[in-house]
């Protein structure tokens, strides 16, 4: 790694550190806020699949902080203990978030659609990214193509990174939207429901910027070498 992304690593990794901690702030604080429909955010989730007539997916309690996640392989929603019994404005925004993703998949959402398929490829380039472009900038000068393929490697992740933002930004807006129209919140909980969710949602633009800032170094460097060889 190269001292120019090594330090916009660490630049990245610092605000990444400081969306996080004012995300489980964020989620600390609002857990500690009844909702005025006293459900808990398994039942948010049921409810909100009822209401969107999904009955093919289950909701499952999870191990983990913040470790929600809807799984479109199996069908299922995925709660962590905090949400999955929590009858707060958190578990439900969280809840109702995951159920948004599911939404998306009986809606057959194409970002959606894109990201499942993009997964066993970036499964793979994970896997060999992190040793292909290390081979690369070591062998820069005698075997430049080395690194063009770690960052071509380097490119499918960055893109999957790219394509989860429509993704999680429609979930937030779903979720948002029903949570408003079935009333089962009050217009103050509502908000902050919403403001949790946004800061949700900039982890995943913190991690793509870092990984379009990087990917964009190594293309530099790539360059670089080539008109060096030229």
């Amino acid at each position: 790694m190269t001292p120019g992304i090594m330090f916009l690593s660490l630049i990245f990794v610092g605000i990444s550190m400081l969306v996080s901690y004012v995300l489980k702030s964020k989620f600390q604080a609002y857990s500690q806020i009844p909702t005025s429909s006293g459900l808990t955010g398994k039942q948010i989730a049921d409810k909100m699949l009822k209401d969107n007539q999904i009955y093919g997916v289950q909701v499952r309690e999870t191990e983990g902080f913040l470790s929600d996640h809807y799984n479109p392989a199996d069908k299922t929603v995925n709660l962590s203990p905090d949400v999955y019994n929590g009858a707060n404005v958190a578990a439900a925004a969280v809840a109702a978030h995951e159920c948004g993703h599911a939404v998306q998949h009986a809606a057959a959402y194409p970002w959606l659609g894109l990201r499942s398929r993009l997964v066993p490829a970036v499964q793979f380039s994970s896997n060999l990214v992190s040793w292909v472009l290390l081979a690369g900038i070591f062998l820069i000068n005698r075997f430049p193509q080395l690194l063009l393929g770690g960052i071509i490697l380097f490119a499918i992740t960055t893109l999957f990174a790219l394509i989860t933002l429509p993704v999680e930004f429609d979930a937030s807006r779903r979720a948002l939207a029903w949570l408003d129209s079935s009333r089962v919140m009050r217009t103050e909980e509502h908000d902050k429901a919403k403001n949790a969710l946004w800061w949700a949602a900039m982890t995943y633009v913190v991690a793509a910027l870092a990984s379009v800032a990087t990917l964009f170094q190594y293309i530099l460097i790539y360059m670089g070498a080539r008109n060096r060889n030229s």
